[in-house]
């Protein structure tokens, strides 16, 4: 993963693009449905912009990144109530040029503009660049992005302008699933661009990988352990304080937790790296296993992930696994880890 910053003339040519967008206040004829793409000269690779406030609230562009960025775009799209922090953080995938309030900016951002010598002033005036990757935190954008969300700056410009005296723009001449798309083409003088219409490619979802079990680790644990009338909840998901390792972007780790169902007594929880969390789920369960001396007599869990990963071993442990729509206790419990890490920075 590249994380190198932009240089000076790369900074330079965002803001201006950011200002020159900025001018032509688009969101006054645009609505955050009305979705374009434009395609990455260099990795071919199709952002979908989305012009942000309409409503008057959040100024911005935001591209979605791929079939990725799209999808997560039309999930939280699809969403009736606010997302949670967990829709968030699960499907965003974009680079995001927004105007905010000098309170947002942080002491690089300021850095920047004070090389620059530009003048900002008043409620939702600072450009503000980031770059949103799932389970990340929102984070400086590297030179790479730098340079495309410049690009997509300025073809929403041209797009908009366009737009503004056609709103048919938009509107696909062939079957639904298909987007506006500006496709550069590199010439003598640079890169041009056109229109073409384009149909996203399919958004496959990493599939769950489930390990085969020791079964002599299980055996050992039938042997010295018995089985109660309790019940376990179990479920996994996104920590809500970020974390932050020396220089490298903050990531939201996975936290795992085991519920006793009627008490609600935490019987233990695990902290992990999101790529690392499904891994070595059933290991961190097994190891429970090992340090107990009675097994539950159900599990009750929430999402597939979790049923898939577990139903190895609970069917050889003799433990009915159940997938319910909430976990009571359990999510008492993240409640309560939810308020005791409010309010923390990073």
């Amino acid at each position: 993963m590249n994380d190198k910053p932009p240089s000076i003339q790369e900074w330079r040519d965002l803001y201006n693009a950011a200002i020159e967008f900025k001018k032509i206040e688009c969101w006054n004829w645009m609505w955050d449905t009305d979705l374009f793409g434009v395609q990455n000269p260099v990795t071919g690779e199709i952002g979908y912009c989305c012009v942000m406030g309409g409503a008057g609230e959040h100024f911005a562009l935001a591209v979605y990144l791929g079939s990725e960025g799209l999808n997560g775009y039309l999930e939280l799209q699809s969403k009736k109530n606010y997302p949670s922090l967990e829709d968030m953080l699960s499907f965003q995938k974009l680079l995001m040029a927004s105007f905010e309030d000098r309170s947002f900016l942080q002491k690089e951002d300021f850095h920047v503009i004070k090389k620059f010598d530009l003048k900002f002033s008043g409620s939702n005036s600072w450009p503000l660049f980031r770059s949103y990757r799932p389970g990340y935190h929102p984070w400086y954008v590297t030179d790479e992005e730098a340079r495309y969300l410049t690009l997509c700056l300025q073809q929403t410009i041209d797009v908009s302008l366009r737009f503004k005296d056609d709103s048919d723009l938009l509107t696909s001449p062939y079957k639904e699933n298909h987007y506006l798309v500006r496709v550069p083409q590199k010439d003598k003088t640079g890169l041009s661009w056109r229109d073409e219409w384009i149909e996203p490619l399919p958004f496959k979802k990493e599939e769950i990988i489930v390990e085969p079990i020791d079964r002599d680790r299980l055996e050992a644990i039938k042997r010295r352990t018995s089985h109660r009338q309790s019940v376990w909840e179990i479920d996994f998901f996104y920590f809500p304080q970020a974390i932050k390792e020396k220089e490298e972007r903050p990531f939201y780790p996975y936290i795992t937790l085991w519920v006793e169902h009627y008490s609600g007594f935490i019987l233990k929880h695990y902290l992990a790296k999101p790529a690392e969390c499904i891994s070595e789920f059933q290991g961190q369960f097994l190891k429970l296993a090992e340090n107990m001396k009675s097994l539950p007599q159900e599990i009750l869990v929430k999402k597939e992930e979790t049923f898939k990963l577990l139903e190895p071993i609970t069917s050889e442990l003799g433990i009915k696994l159940r997938r319910v729509k909430k976990l009571e206790m359990l999510e008492d419990a993240r409640a309560s880890m939810s308020k005791f890490t409010a309010g923390k920075k990073l």
